[in-house]
């Protein structure tokens, strides 16, 4: 099994259609995915991670109106 693909954030603007600063306001407000450390000034995100923030985004829109958010 090959390991989890780190995307570079012109990728994750690219997949999610956020802009950087959205980005990192998420990240500080713990509702999107912390990059990873890749060296002295670089990071990343690990694709499933990513992968499944956008998911979740696509479950919560497809909710019928009215559900409860916690079930």
């Amino acid at each position: 099994m090959l390991p989890d693909t780190i995307l570079r954030l012109p990728e994750v603007k690219a997949a999610t259609g956020l802009s950087r600063s959205t980005i990192y306001e998420r990240i500080s407000a713990g509702t999107f995915p912390k990059p990873i450390p890749l060296g002295d000034h670089a990071v990343g995100w690990l694709a499933s991670e990513v992968g499944a923030w956008i998911q979740q985004r696509i479950t919560e829109a497809r909710r019928p109106c009215g559900a409860l958010s916690g079930a």
